[in-house]
């Protein structure tokens, strides 16, 4: 490349870009969702976390839960992110109560709430992205649901359930804690 604006390095790397772009786009036809409502799914492969995105005509959340794999006998693994695509979710029932602190990115200080503990939860469309570190893969599959999650996974279908609605969850504010020095 004769640019000298651009390194051989920046061509190839957004090449390559443009090319795992192309890939996102031809999968979304594939999976007959629409393309709105993989926003949450792409910004949590992308980005990690869990995420949500809402529109007048509908409503998506990504939820992501790590799975590590590790062999005893080699001393080596991997982890495993799988993320869950919901269109249009709805909760079906909950269950427990925890105690957890939190910070979302529209707030600037953690806080502690009560989430429940499992969660179970249908929706028009539920798609499974598996991201393999060690295959270096991306797996997309349509689901059946209602589907079940707990722990964290659970916490972040409550949370981003929350962003849908349209409310937050407002709890304590870390700085009400109090220290205690143990001897």
């Amino acid at each position: 490349m004769d640019n000298p604006d651009y390194s051989d390095f920046d061509y190839y790397k957004l090449k390559k870009q443009l090319s795992f772009n192309f890939a996102e786009k031809k999968a979304i036809k594939k999976l007959q969702v629409q393309p709105d409502a993989f926003i949450p799914l792409l910004f949590a492969l992308k980005f990690g976390g869990d995420w949500s995105f809402k529109t007048q005509e509908l409503e998506a959340m990504a939820v992501k839960e790590k799975i590590t794999r590790y062999s005893e006998e080699e001393c080596e693994g991997y982890t495993l992110e799988r993320v869950t695509l919901f269109v249009n979710p709805q909760i079906i029932s909950t269950e427990g109560k925890v105690l957890r602190l939190e910070k979302c990115g529209n707030k600037n200080e953690r806080e502690l709430v009560q989430r429940p503990f499992r969660v179970k939860l249908d929706a028009r469309n539920i798609i499974r992205a598996e991201l393999n570190p060690q295959s270096m893969e991306i797996t997309l599959k349509r689901m059946d649901g209602p589907l079940s999650f707990e722990g964290s996974a659970a916490y972040g279908v409550s949370h981003e359930m929350e962003h849908l609605a349209g409310c937050e969850h407002t709890g304590k504010f870390i700085w009400e804690f109090k220290y205690t020095l143990e001897d």
